[in-house]
């Protein structure tokens, strides 16, 4: 191409698109002062005329901007009916080249005359394309064949017009900011010059036809049939020219052939869409563009799609095609956490937190499809949603309009997942353009699930990475480790253990996957979400505060809490709340039937605490606060301290030991790549059936025990509880963290010397609190937070003035001034507590703090006390704290041990009593009988009260 074509090709293309542009923008001037109906037909003309422009000009230039045309034809769901109705004239031949060009092409690439290479050649090409064309041909040996020969000179058009169509795309983005489609035109360039290398097609044909005509069975995770299409056989291919197997098939928009015929249209888009899915899903190798032109259908019952032209197919990697996957099976789950862990892996980074809107338009690309008759109205819904999700933003980020639209919330965009969404849109537009509906998180599942789940199937057995990389601490932990194979993953899906020995790590282990579509494997910093182990982290925090004089263990609420002394609440202690004595076992209950995410809304739930009576008198029995202990010792928390409960918890315990970015109640938005997600154990589930629990036990929780154990993973796996502030339930934390904060309970708030140095990342290197780049905004942000569960950054916390519903305000700093709190943990970090002596006393109630807990119950002062070896409760030196599920933390002070496990897949405990037996045992230690054969089990929670194995 000479320089006059360049700049004449580029005088065209942006002078049409100047033109189209002041053309709509003064139609939507002018439509703001005629009637509706008037409206509807001022925009029809103007699609009509303006579409009309760009297809004369894209026949015109012919090249790349023909396939442009191609593409946007098939988007019946989202374009306007006049520029489908006219531009799907693309998707006929376009004017045929002179045979005598063919003839030259094909002579000089085979180095043959055409008389020796065909005995026959149809002069009239059977189609004519942006790229190429296509003659029928039978060779000298008789075989029907398509030749493809490339246009003469084609390669340097396309190549000027991907520049072009580049600057035309930063041009609208410049002028259109919330239209910036830089990302596709930029892996468009990259991918678009391969299809000019016709032996590259040739090699993908082969390719596709092999991975689409194997079966793939159980080792791929039981996808078994394969792909019910055809591909043609490769011939002979040179640079410019591909001799393919000849196949007589109807055209896709032929739709009076595939009516006389009898083709089921709904049956063949599914097919293709299967085809899809097993290229995406199972073989990461896919044809990234499937326009109806590529696709023909066989005359012959059962009528299958034939599949052609695979010079745009795209390979990803097996980690590209988990995310895929992990992002698909997130949407169809409406999974916020197991979505921005797949953006996260795909190399997908936001710029603002907002998994909400993250999961609405990510859903947009697996909808069921529409047909071409719902076109319009489906256009109106798309931009109604992405209306809500600028104002969502606008208010987010508290941009003014100028500032929204300018704003993109997207930092990087990997280009292999433009091309995988530009093929959803090429099939969505497919199957409009044949006015058929596919449900695609119905056919494309079990592909996805296939990828996910494959490496799982396998166990441990045959998975080098189910137990994670890292050196063996003692020879208990490699008995441990032969233990979790022999379990296997048929009873583990995730797991963590860790345990101290007289302060030194002797197990750091991890093993399994983070969930049941998450194979990605469990790491020693994973996050676990561990149920009511997070009470002993609360009443950590809660003895922390008595040991620096903001409370008592004898003092009212009331005195702390003054709105909390009504309903006869008002002879309520601390004490009380801390050994399940209050009366108030059964407070909130009803919340979690009637509306579950109401527990997100912090200051709501202590105002329900609050209007709360309770049950028995305080002190006259034990009986589990399963709910209700985490906002009666958060209250208490933050009226003692004056400070948010996440801000004791950092204080008091993640900075001293060392353990930022590894505990939390409630998580930051940042963390979600290394979260666990829960599933339940089935078979267990069905040993509760029948089961009855001691008197300590609220039968409130007994109720509906499968129902309950089903709905809580469902529920604690959403981001809003995630991220909510439930210091009864929602701990999320490391074994390794949690043990070390057992080793320093059970040190008399001693701190232990370094965590393992072979434990990798090291403990205590993530951030505890990441921040996305935009958090910060230039306004000043007022004081106090929203009361609802949020996805900003200001989530985890609250109103710091602690301001009750009912409008009281007081903070308890009389006892002591603020800074020889902050002074007390930033000094040499060795002591949690100043008289770790008394706290462990009064951990277990024994001593001075006897008479402070029920007699023989199960609790000291917020922790469950263990028996061992046969020993009365008041004098064992075992506590700690389970969880529902399996996950535990505990340390036995006699013996220097301080343990814990976290589990993602919830059972009746029994894997978790395995581990720690075997570990007691290993070391000579007695075992708690909380873990024992036919030892005493406590109510932590329902679902690890088991009968004995």
């Amino acid at each position: 191409m000479g320089w006059g074509n360049v700049l004449t090709r580029r005088l065209k293309v942006f002078s049409m698109a100047l033109f189209i542009y002041f053309d709509y923008k003064a139609v939507q001037k002018r439509v703001k002062w005629v009637t509706t109906s008037k409206k509807d037909a001022i925009w029809t003309k103007t699609h009509e005329r303006n579409a009309r422009r760009v297809l004369s000009l894209m026949i015109e230039l012919e090249g790349l901007w023909v396939k442009l045309g191609q593409y946007l034809s098939t988007r019946a769901d989202v374009l306007p009916e006049p520029y489908i109705n006219v531009l799907k004239q693309l998707q006929d031949s376009l004017p045929p080249r002179p045979i005598e060009e063919v003839r030259g092409t094909i002579e000089k690439e085979l180095a043959k005359p055409m008389n020796d290479l065909f005995s026959n050649f149809v002069l009239d090409p059977l189609a004519t394309a942006s790229i190429a064309q296509v003659h029928r041909a039978t060779l000298v040996d008789g075989r029907e064949v398509v030749v493809k020969i490339q246009h003469d000179g084609i390669k340097e058009i396309i190549l000027e017009d991907l520049k072009n169509a580049k600057s035309l795309i930063e041009w609208i983005a410049w002028a259109e900011p919330q239209y910036d489609f830089n990302p596709m035109i930029d892996e468009w360039c990259k991918e678009a010059p391969k299809e000019l290398d016709f032996n590259h097609e040739a090699e993908n044909t082969r390719a596709v036809s092999r991975n689409l005509s194997r079966k793939t069975g159980c080792e791929n995770g039981g996808v078994s049939d394969a792909v019910d299409v055809l591909i043609p056989e490769v011939i002979q291919s040179t640079d410019k020219v591909l001799i393919l197997q000849y196949m007589d098939g109807i055209r896709l928009n032929d739709n009076d052939s595939l009516e006389a015929y009898g083709v089921d249209k709904q049956r063949l888009v599914e097919e293709i869409t299967r085809a899809y899915a097993h290229q995406i899903y199972i073989d990461g190798f896919f044809n990234g563009d499937p326009h109806p032109g590529n696709f023909l259908v066989s005359k012959e019952p059962p009528y299958k799609p034939i599949l052609l032209d695979f010079g745009l197919t795209k390979r990803i990697s097996p980690s590209m095609r988990q995310a895929l996957a992990k992002m698909f099976l997130s949407c169809a789950e409406g999974d916020h956490v197991a979505l921005l862990s797949a953006f996260a892996e795909m190399g997908l980074k936001l710029r603002v937190d907002m998994p909400e809107q993250a999961m609405e338009i990510a859903t947009i690309f697996f909808r069921q499809s529409t047909t071409a008759n719902e076109a319009k109205e489906n256009i109106k819904t798309l931009n109604d949603q992405r209306e809500r999700n600028v104002k969502a933003l606008q208010k987010k980020m508290k941009l003014n309009k100028k500032e929204v639209q300018r704003f993109n919330p997207v930092d990087a965009f990997p280009g292999d997942a433009i091309i995988f969404m530009r093929v959803l849109n090429l099939l969505r537009g497919l199957s409009a353009s044949l006015n058929v509906r596919i449900v695609y998180l119905d056919i494309m599942r079990p592909f996805a699930e296939s990828t996910l789940l494959g490496s799982m199937a396998r166990g441990p057995t045959t998975n080098s990475q189910w137990i994670h990389d890292s050196p063996v601490n003692s020879e208990v932990e490699s008995k441990l480790r032969n233990l979790l194979v022999e379990l296997g993953s048929n009873k583990i899906l995730g797991i963590q253990v860790c345990a101290y020995k007289d302060g030194k790590v002797i197990i750091d282990t991890a093993a399994g996957m983070l969930g049941k579509y998450d194979p990605r494997p469990v790491q020693p910093d994973s996050l676990f979400p561990v149920f009511s182990v997070t009470k002993g982290i609360t009443a950590g925090m809660v003895h922390w505060l008595v040991d620096k004089g903001k409370l008592k263990y004898d003092e009212t609420v009331a005195n702390i809490w003054p709105n909390f002394g009504t309903n006869r609440k008002e002879l309520i202690k601390v004490h009380h709340l801390l050994n399940h004595t209050s009366g108030l076992h059964n407070a909130l209950g009803d919340v979690m039937k009637t509306d579950p995410l109401l527990v997100c809304d912090w200051e709501e739930m202590l105002h329900q605490i609050t209007k709360c009576t309770p049950e028995t008198e305080p002190g006259s029995a034990q009986i589990y606060h399963y709910l209700s202990f985490g906002w009666l010792c958060g209250g208490i928390i933050e009226h003692a301290s004056g400070k948010k409960l996440q801000e004791v918890l950092e204080e008091a315990i993640v900075h001293p030991l060392h353990i930022e970015g590894e505990l939390y109640i409630g998580i930051p938005p940042g963390v979600e790549s290394r979260l666990a997600a829960l599933t339940v154990d089935m078979e267990e589930l069905e040993k509760l059936s029948g089961f009855r629990a001691g008197p300590e036990v609220p039968q409130e929780l007994l109720s509906n025990v499968a129902q309950m154990a089903t709905g809580l993973p469902v529920l604690f796996n959403t981001l809003n509880i995630r991220r909510a502030i439930l210091p009864a339930a929602n701990g999320h934390c490391s074994a390794r963290a949690l043990a070390r904060y057992y080793a320093a309970l059970g040190a008399s708030g001693h701190v232990p010397p370094p965590h393992s140095g072979s434990s990798k990342p090291p403990l205590g290197s993530h951030v505890h609190t990441p921040k996305f780049p935009t958090m910060q905004s230039k306004k000043k942000k007022k004081k106090g937070a929203s009361k609802k569960c949020s996805s900003d950054s200001e989530q985890n916390g609250h109103d710091a003035s602690l301001t009750d519903k009912d409008g009281y305000t007081q903070l308890r700093t009389s006892d002591g001034d603020e800074g020889s709190m902050a002074s007390a943990m930033s000094g040499s970090g060795s002591r949690m507590f100043s008289d770790g002596a008394k706290m462990l006393d009064a951990f277990m109630g024994v001593g001075d703090f006897s008479g402070m807990i029920h007699p023989n119950g199960k609790f000291g002062l917020g922790f469950r006390r263990y028996g061992d070896g046969g020993k009365a409760k008041a004098t064992s030196s075992t506590f700690g704290h389970s969880g529902m599920g399996g996950s535990t933390g505990f340390c036995d002070v006699e013996h220097g041990l301080a343990m814990a496990v976290t589990v993602n897949k919830m059972s009746l405990g029994g894997v978790t009593r395995r581990v720690v037996r075997l570990v007691c045992e290993e070391l000579g230690v007695p075992v708690p009988d909380e873990f024992s054969v036919a030892g005493d089990k406590g109510p932590d929670m329902v679902l690890n009260l088991a009968p004995p194995e």
